[in-house]
Formats: C-alpha cells, structure tokens, sequence
C-alpha cells in the first residue's frame, strides 16, 4: 500500500508486479458483486478518515509548547505550517540551497528570520514497523546528513530538530534507530518527544556556535 502511494515509481511497479494485477473489467465485476452495505470496505475506508490529524495536533502542541517554554525569550521565533499548510522548503530560507525539495515542518529563528537556529520535522508514528520504520528513520538520516553537510559547507552552526510522537515509538528498534541518528552529532541533532522538550531543548543547545558565526 505505501508502494503504490510513490507516482515516480509507477514505471517500476507495473515491471516487478505487474504480472498480478486484474484487468479493470475483472476488477469491476468483482466490485460490482460486493454486497451494499460494504461493512469490510467501509472498514478500510474508515482507517483513513483521520489520516494526518494526529499529525497536525503533534505539530500544533509543539508550536504552542515552544512559544510557552521560550516565551520569555523574544529572541526566538517558530514558524512554519502549525497545522495543515504547506511545507517551508530548505531553498526558500537558504537560496543556494542544493535541494530544491527538502521539505521541512519547521524553523526556529530570531524575529527578522535572518539568523535560522534550527529546522526540522514533527512526526506522529502509530503503528509503524517493518518497511515504514526503516522508511522513516532512514529519511531522518538523509535529512540530517544533507543539511548538516549544508551547513558545513557554509559555516552555519544550524541545528536540526527530529520531534516524534505516538505509540509506534513503543517499537524498541524504532526508538533506538532514532536515537542512533542523535547519538551521531548530538551537538547538533535532537530527537525529542513532547515530554522531554521542556527538559531537552534549552536556548544554550539552540545559541551554541552562534558566537562564532
């Protein structure tokens, strides 16, 4: 199912499974044999009627956690889609910026937004395991790699943020896989959960290298 989501890779699923996929007409008169009401097809298309929401509340509560925590300390700033909106592109901040898709859900900045102190995502994780998992921390990895190599390349002590939550991350090898990707630049790449935000993201972690920038 999360195969079939990728357009780019249609090409590639018609070659390796396309020798099992019905003819439309079969499809049809299958769909057409299902009894009314379809309780099993509902079922399924219930699963999705939330798609995303929780993700959207994750995101909502931790803007609203960080306005809280650094509300004494104007020189910070989050910005980005708190809820449903589109995603601010590393590119938009950062011109010169070699990808020219590399979403992010959030930035932290001071209040002209000309010194960025952070990026990064927010997700919620439910019931992932197996492909999804791997997908996943395998993204926040690449992400990482390639903004930090960015910065590098620029001198800017940027840092990223990984905010995660749900009870996917009761998965052992999730959370450690997670943790993996902090462990490799903790200076410089937190994974947190709500919970530890308040205890985890301080203004020293965020300003660190700042004075030499």
């Amino acid at each position: 199912m999360e195969l079939l989501k990728k357009k780019t890779q249609a090409e590639r699923i018609c070659r390796d499974f396309g020798r099992d996929f019905r003819a439309i007409p079969v499809v049809q008169a299958k769909f057409d044999s299902r009894p009314l009401p379809d309780e099993a097809l509902c079922a399924l298309l219930w699963e999705y009627k939330d798609r995303g929401k929780k993700g959207y509340d994750l995101t909502e509560r931790f803007f609203d956690l960080f306005q809280s925590l650094f509300s004494t300390k104007s020189e910070f700033v989050i910005w980005g889609p708190k809820r449903a909106g589109q995603d601010v592109q590393a590119k938009s901040i950062w011109p010169d910026y070699p990808n020219d898709s590399r979403p992010l859900d959030f930035v932290i900045s001071n209040k002209d937004k000309s010194r960025i102190y952070a990026v990064g995502l927010a997700r919620y994780d439910g019931d992932r395991g197996g492909a999804q998992e791997d997908d996943r921390t395998g993204g926040y990895k690449n992400c990482a790699d390639e903004v930090l190599a960015y910065a590098d390349s620029r001198g800017l002590p940027v840092k990223i943020l990984f905010v995660n939550d749900g009870p996917g991350l009761l998965l052992g090898t999730m959370w450690e896989d997670y943790s993996r990707i902090e462990e490799r630049d903790p200076k410089r790449i937190k994974v947190l959960t709500l919970r530890m935000i308040p205890e985890r993201l301080t203004a020293d972690w965020l300003t660190s290298g700042m004075e030499n920038a």
